[in-house]
C-alpha cells in the first residue's frame, strides 16, 4: 500500500488547523488588495487559487470582484470553503500537478508557501508546467513563497505550544534541500508525529524552474506590502510572473 505524502496526511487533520488558526487573516486581506490593486486585473477576470486551503484569500479575491475557482488537495479544507460558494465563487478538490481548463485563467495565485513539497524535482516541476498551460497567453502569475535565506538564517529550532489541551512539540530544521518541521501532538494521552516540509529554493533555482515553464518573472516583492525584494532582509520572495511564448 502506497504511504500517503506528508501534506495528504497532515493539511486533512484538525491538528494542522488548530496550529494555524491564529494566522493573521487582516494581512492576507490587505495582501490581496494590495495584489489586485498592483496587478490591475479587470473585473471579473478568472482566477485561480492554486492549493487555496480552507478560502481564505480565494473568499477576498472573490469580494474585490474576480471570478475564483480554489482548489486543494484536503478534502476537508474544500468541505469547508464550499460553505462560501456562490455564483462566482467555487472550490474543488485537485492535486495542483494535474493541469485542468487550458487557457481558462487570466491569472493563477499561489500563495503563503504552497509550494516546493514534493520529494521529486519533476513534481515541483510539473506544477509550474501545468499552471503554464492553465494561464491564457500574456496571463500572470504570482508566487508567493518564503525567502529561503533568511527563513533557515532565522530558523527557531524549537518550539512549544499548547492549544485548548493539546499539546504542540515542534523541530524545525534544514538539510540541505528541505526546511523541515517535525510536530509531536499529545492529546488525551495519545501522542502523534507529523511533518511539514518545503524546498529550501533559491531565486535563481527558481527563476530557472518558471523559464522551464515559459513564465517569466517581472517584478519581485519582499514582503506583503510589496516592498522591493532585498535577499539578506526580505520575508516572502513575491514573483509575479508573465506567460510567454517564448523567454
Amino acid at each position: 500500500m502506497k504511504t500517503k505524502e506528508w501534506f495528504a496526511s497532515w493539511f486533512d487533520t484538525s491538528f494542522y488547523h488548530m496550529l494555524y488558526r491564529e494566522r493573521d487573516d487582516q494581512e492576507a486581506i490587505r495582501f490581496i488588495a494590495n495584489l489586485l490593486n498592483h496587478l490591475k486585473l479587470p473585473k471579473k477576470s478568472y482566477v485561480l487559487d492554486l492549493a487555496c486551503g480552507k478560502g481564505r484569500h480565494s473568499l477576498t479575491l472573490n469580494e474585490l470582484g474576480m471570478n475564483v475557482l480554489g482548489v486543494d488537495l484536503s478534502e476537508k479544507s474544500i468541505a469547508h470553503a464550499k460553505t462560501f460558494e456562490n455564483e462566482s465563487l467555487n472550490f474543488r478538490v485537485q492535486d495542483m500537478r494535474e493541469p485542468f481548463e487550458e487557457k481558462a485563467f487570466d491569472c493563477v495565485f499561489n500563495l503563503f508557501t504552497s509550494f516546493g513539497y514534493f520529494d521529486q524535482e519533476e513534481d515541483n516541476q510539473k506544477v509550474l508546467n501545468g499552471v503554464s498551460l492553465m494561464i491564457k497567453p500574456g496571463g500572470i502569475f504570482v508566487l508567493d513563497y518564503l525567502n529561503a535565506t533568511t527563513a533557515i538564517r532565522d530558523l527557531v529550532a524549537n518550539e512549544k505550544k499548547i492549544i485548548d489541551n493539546v499539546h504542540f512539540d515542534i523541530k524545525r530544521s534544514f538539510d540541505g534541500r528541505f526546511i523541515r518541521k517535525n510536530i509531536g501532538v499529545k492529546y488525551l494521552d495519545k501522542n502523534y508525529e507529523f511533518e511539514e516540509k518545503v524546498r529550501g529554493f533559491t531565486l535563481v533555482e527558481l527563476e530557472n524552474m518558471l523559464s522551464k515553464a515559459n513564465l517569466k518573472p517581472l517584478e519581485y516583492f519582499g514582503n506583503f506590502n510589496l516592498d522591493t525584494f532585498d535577499p539578506d532582509q526580505s520575508t516572502r520572495l513575491i514573483l509575479v510572473c508573465k506567460k510567454v511564448v517564448n523567454i
